[in-house]
């Protein structure tokens, strides 16, 4: 159970949790912002008929071009929209590629190539709805409907879980808070598993290489950089100490191999054996542009290189696995396979 607390000098002041009595309104907000439960989802779908003669509240899509049912639970039982969110799952897994594009095109009123780039910042994959996920919105759920959304989460992968709404007030002001009834990355790794090959354990990082980054850069003074956005220094955040990442350049293959040696931090403050990066004879241009603008600085991660060929070198075979993303998950066994190969890792 959430808890709110102001704070009024140096007492605490708890909060009065009260009905949420605009449940009409949150369709309109995370309409306009899906960020407000924790997704990174570009909206594709309202009130989205199906040939079942039903209305999925809010269709969305992620960066991997899986399709999310958001429903709300309005004024329907907690076991009705359990059961309602299954049955659009059922309908929604036969979307074909062809399908999607023409229903979010017509509720986008623009294609949809155009603004999945510029959601996210990057191409939209080929195939889309090669899996989805719903959630749930509520204020709250009976005990039977926890158990049977954690039943089909932990014991078969499905990719279900519950946002909770909370309003608090106190002194006039109300504020709102979202909380998941599950862990919202370990249902996604659950249901990964069902419908992806297994990770192997590596990460995969595009390098972004131009005018602003060098790979001699990179070389010399062990780093990643991404940035001109969050849609593109975010991803960063999914390399942590430790991780293992293979590093593509674009149009030659993969130039390099090493372990996270820190995790994201802006350009500007990340720290070389010489002294700060910026302060070093850099080749890539404004590494440091935008430095005091959070959102558009450029970040970096710190690598341990343990083997890197020279751009025109790089390793690469017809069929080995790329994409736009900065950073994801090496999922394709026999890339790693080739990979552990060349950079002498078997």
């Amino acid at each position: 159970m959430t808890s709110l607390y102001g704070i009024v000098g140096d007492k605490l002041r708890p909060a009065t949790r009260k009905p949420l009595n605009k449940e009409s309104l949150i369709e309109d907000w995370v309409a306009e912002d899906p960020s407000l439960l924790g997704l990174d989802a570009l909206i594709i779908g309202r009130q989205v008929p199906t040939d079942h003669g039903k209305f999925i509240d809010l269709l969305a899509m992620d960066t991997t071009g899986a399709l999310i049912i958001i429903e709300l639970k309005k004024d329907r039982t907690p076991r009705e929209i359990v059961a309602q969110v299954l049955d659009y799952a059922s309908w929604v897994r036969t979307l074909t590629t062809p399908e999607i594009y023409e229903r979010a095109e017509k509720f986008l009123s623009k294609r949809l190539v155009t603004a999945y780039r510029e959601h996210f910042g990057e191409a939209i994959p080929d195939q889309l709805n090669a899996s989805h996920s719903m959630l749930i919105v509520a204020s709250e759920l009976d005990p039977a409907s926890r158990r049977i959304v954690e039943y089909l989460s932990e014991e078969h992968g499905v990719a279900i879980n519950t946002v909770f709404f909370n309003v608090f007030e106190a002194n006039g002001q109300e504020w709102l808070t979202t909380d998941f009834l599950l862990d919202q990355e370990e249902v996604e790794e659950r249901s990964e598993r069902k419908v992806r090959p297994p990770w192997s354990g590596y990460f995969f990082a595009n390098a972004g290489l131009n005018e602003k980054r060098s790979w001699d850069d990179y070389r010399k003074y062990g780093f990643i950089a991404a940035g001109g956005g969050e849609f593109y220094s975010k991803r960063l955040d999914q390399l942590s100490v430790g991780d293992e990442v293979f590093v593509f350049d674009k149009g030659n293959g993969y130039i390099g191999y090493g372990v996270v040696s820190t995790d994201k931090t802006p350009a500007v403050d990340f720290q070389t054996p010489d002294g700060p990066l910026l302060e070093q004879p850099l080749l890539g241009q404004n590494l440091g542009h935008n430095a005091d603008n959070p959102e558009l600085a450029e970040y970096v991660v710190g690598i341990d290189w343990k083997k890197t060929f020279d751009r025109n070198n790089g390793k690469w075979f017809k069929g080995a696995f790329a994409n736009q993303n900065i950073v994801c998950k090496l999922r394709d066994q026999a890339t790693v396979d080739f990979l552990k190969a060349e950079f002498g890792l078997e």
